[in-house]
């Protein structure tokens, strides 16, 4: 726990969007940004059977490999490339941009919590899980 002081935080759902022009979608992720902690991290969990019945063509594996891309950016290792090499205030605007892939950030959220750790759980659990 990073103390009882709330502080502010921002935070996006990723969304799977394997058709982009039928707008239909499911969440896979979520990721937090907190500046006054300096925390960047991603919760995500990949339902494989809801994603095959919801998208018979998706590359599932993919999918998967571009959440563990969003986990390399959050952490600042190789496995977010180029985009891990920056500060962590960069690296949330990199991944909040829109993006025309089948991995996409929904809008931009805040709150205040004590523990940023915490409430990524929180919402990975109530908007993923």
């Amino acid at each position: 726990m990073t103390g009882t002081r709330p502080l502010a935080y921002q935070y996006v759902v990723l969304r799977c969007v394997p058709r982009v022009d039928r707008e239909e979608f499911l969440n896979v992720g979520v990721v937090v940004y907190c500046q006054a902690a300096d925390f960047l991290d991603v919760a995500w969990r990949v339902d494989e059977q809801r994603l095959a019945a919801a998208f018979p063509q998706l590359d599932v594996q993919q999918v998967c490999e571009t959440l563990a891309f969003v986990e390399g950016v959050c952490a600042g290792d190789e496995r977010g490339g180029a985009a891990a090499a920056h500060n962590l205030s960069q690296r949330f605007g990199f991944l909040k941009a829109p993006r025309s892939t089948v991995l996409q950030p929904g809008p931009v959220h805040g709150g205040v919590t004590p523990d940023p750790a915490a409430e990524l759980q929180r919402l990975g659990d109530h908007l993923v899980g």
